[in-house]
């Protein structure tokens, strides 16, 4: 029994000091200095600053606060094993310094995407290049905001708000700043669109 115990520790143990890595992880792939994330949660850089070199044991106040604002769920920060989960859970992409998180798994048909992006003030569609491609996007800003080119417009959309076009259109897009953005996308490979089969009508 002891010898159990023991065991169940170092696994505790084991977990509690991934945390730390696993939050600087984070916190740097969405662009978040500790100054904004100590803004967002409440909590003091210098603890944020000890609790990702591990010199800070984490506990449930403060992880709390930072899976909410960095839109995560609890048991991501803390690795927790998906035994007996039956849900689905897939795994984030680095591309271009933006972390992309596929909702979506079947092949064909419209594929959905959370993109999140670091702040970017010196992309610029003359350097990326404008993109043309077979295909229909639909574009919601779930945080931050999101600079899009697109033909002959060029707009910037906030949190909340939504573009859908033609990817044959020649189309650019980045992230401004100067905080961390998010977006939601569904793309349909071969033109395919929403199809709207039930609304309610605002008096």
């Amino acid at each position: 029994m002891a010898d159990a115990t023991a065991t169940g520790a170092g696994d505790l143990d084991g977990v509690l000091d991934a945390v730390g890595p696993r939050l600087k992880a984070l916190r740097l792939q969405r662009g978040t200095t500790l100054a904004q994330l100590g803004e967002a949660t409440g909590i003091s850089v210098s603890t944020l600053s000890r609790l990702e070199s591990g010199q800070r044991r984490p506990t449930l106040e403060l992880l709390l606060p930072l899976a909410q604002a960095h839109r995560v769920a609890l048991d991501e920060l803390v690795g927790a094993p998906a035994t007996g989960d039956p849900r689905v859970h897939l795994r984030p992409q680095r591309a271009h310094g933006r972390t992309v998180v596929p909702l979506t798994r079947q092949p064909g048909g419209l594929q959905a995407w959370k993109i999140v992006m670091p702040p970017e003030p010196g992309r610029t569609p003359e350097g990326d290049g404008l993109k043309v491609h077979e295909g229909w996007e639909w574009f919601y800003v779930l945080a931050g905001k999101i600079r899009l080119v697109l033909g002959e417009h060029d707009v910037v959309l906030r949190e909340g708000e939504v573009a859908e076009f033609d990817t044959r259109t020649p189309h650019w897009f980045s992230n401004p700043g100067p905080a961390p953005a998010e977006v939601l996308s569904l793309f349909g490979p071969q033109g395919e669109r929403m199809h709207v089969k039930a609304r309610t009508r605002r008096d």
